[in-house]
């Protein structure tokens, strides 16, 4: 079988990676010099470290090459009373009979917050940095253009080739089935394409893709980018901070920090959000890109003999940074699906898409569920129509935590889970908290104890262990 990967980029080069390392049939990727990078994100999911361990690639390689900095979370401050980090930490999440009893302890107790301490503090531990590979740390930030560049000399000592090429038309036979793609350059035969072409959809349009949008629950329109400067230590986390019509994003990496305004449109315009950002910094800022986009996914991601990844087939604004982690997952679940296929095949995938691509958004949708009501923006999106799905699992979940046995029947590619749901709802104040203090009083003593154990042991950890994060990574650095 012979695939070409239409369009490079993260999108493009991981699923070139994934598909290469697990068929070892031809794969060319052909892109454009011409088309730039989205970036508009800098940060990964756990999904990436997964990636790495599949493909090769090392943490110390990821903080060299790419400008990487560890990631515990993302801190969320200005959507409670009080800032609250998402972060999923073993060993935290563990379970008794599938039930999250540590989580219901810190509920029950009302802790200030549930993930470890050296967190907040933006200090790692010497132990974990003796060996990498064994971190906690599952998540980075990078510079988005510097990963582009590792990742392409990737692809290539794979033995992939790379054409630079703009693709002008994509032929489709009677059948629905692309059968040549013509460039400025040449013309592409392939068995199987993928579509990694971003917003342009190039190849599944012409397919017959019917995009689906998410604008009756997700509001959020735009979105423009800046650069500030660099910091004597970084935060171990992504920063979400609200802002007036939305909200702003702000991640370390080596020698600067990457921001975002992401906003509705409804409520201001781009002059209007780059003016609030520069009250805020007090400075004039040098804005990069600016986005416009409508939040959704494909109705089916696989026709034919071709699949759309990436942006090509979800965009969900990037609160928890969820594109990187869905094209990942897309290519993992392609590459089981992808010899000798079948209608079946097809259909399998899609299901499992679709399941993927809801439940990235009722996770996004929850986290707008908030007392805030300072600006027209808060107050309109606190009345913003649930997903039914979402309003249905609330409804059992304020009084009862999250099980595994909730999200049974979803495709195990769904990147967000119990311990993510359970530490947002924390945060937010959404639970019941004396129903869940009946939950955790009705566990066996010897759990209870357990509970105690891990975490006076995990999150108050002797502070002499660790040290400064921007330090260890100029270790790690200068070591590699």
């Amino acid at each position: 079988m012979k695939i070409a990967i239409v369009g490079g980029g993260t999108a493009g080069y991981t699923t070139a990676l994934i598909l290469k390392e697990y068929l070892g049939t031809q794969v060319d990727v052909i892109q454009s010099s011409k088309i730039g990078i989205i970036g508009v994100g800098e940060g990964s999911t756990e999904h990436f470290s997964e990636f790495m361990r599949f493909v090769g690639i090392t943490p110390n390689e990821i903080i060299k090459e790419c400008g990487a900095t560890f990631k515990s979370g993302i801190m969320f401050d200005g959507w409670a009373d009080t800032p609250y980090l998402h972060s999923v930490a073993h060993p935290l999440e563990s379970k008794y009979a599938s039930y999250s009893y540590v989580y219901s302890k810190q509920i029950a107790e009302q802790a200030t917050y549930i993930s470890p301490s050296y967190t907040w503090e933006n200090r790692v531990e010497k132990r974990h940095l003796d060996n990498l590979e064994d971190s906690p740390f599952a998540q980075y930030h990078f510079d988005t253009h510097k990963l582009n560049n590792f990742l392409r000399k990737k692809v290539e000592s794979y033995g992939i080739s790379i054409f630079d090429d703009e693709i002008s038309d994509v032929v489709v036979d009677e059948s629905g089935t692309i059968t040549e793609l013509r460039g400025a350059s040449s013309t592409y035969t392939y068995d199987f394409y993928i579509d990694c072409t971003g917003f342009k959809r190039l190849l599944i349009d012409k397919l017959g893709g019917k995009w689906s949008s998410f604008g009756e629950h997700l509001k959020m329109k735009a979105a423009v980018t800046f650069q500030t400067e660099d910091t004597d230590n970084y935060n171990l986390w992504t920063l979400a901070k609200t802002m007036n019509s939305g909200w702003m994003f702000t991640i370390p990496v080596w020698g600067r920090h990457g921001n975002g305004y992401i906003f509705d449109t409804d409520h201001t315009d781009m002059d209007g959000a780059k003016k609030e950002l520069e009250i805020l910094h007090k400075k004039p800022l040098d804005f990069g890109r600016e986005f416009y986009f409508d939040t959704g996914a494909l109705e089916k991601a696989w026709i034919g003999n071709c699949v759309a990844i990436g942006l090509s087939s979800i965009f969900v604004e990037p609160l928890e940074a969820s594109s990187i982690g869905s094209s990942i997952n897309q290519a993992f679940l392609l590459m089981q699906r992808l010899l000798g296929y079948t209608q079946s095949s097809i259909d399998s995938y899609n299901k499992s898409f679709s399941e993927m691509s809801t439940n990235i958004r009722d996770f996004i949708a929850m986290h707008y569920i908030t007392k805030k009501d300072n600006t027209e923006f808060w107050r309109d999106v606190s009345a913003t129509k649930l997903p039914d799905t979402l309003a249905s699992n609330l409804e059992h979940w304020k009084n009862h935590l999250p099980n595994p046995e909730d999200f049974t029947g979803q495709s195990r590619f769904c990147l967000f889970t119990e311990a993510h749901y359970i530490i947002v709802m924390k945060g937010l104040e959404l639970f019941n908290v004396g129903s869940i203090k009946k939950e955790y009083d009705a566990l066996p003593d010897h759990v209870k104890m357990t509970a105690t154990s891990i975490t006076d042991n995990f999150l108050h950890l002797n502070q002499s262990l660790t040290g400064p994060h921007k330090d260890h990574l100029r270790v790690i650095r200068e070591s590699f």
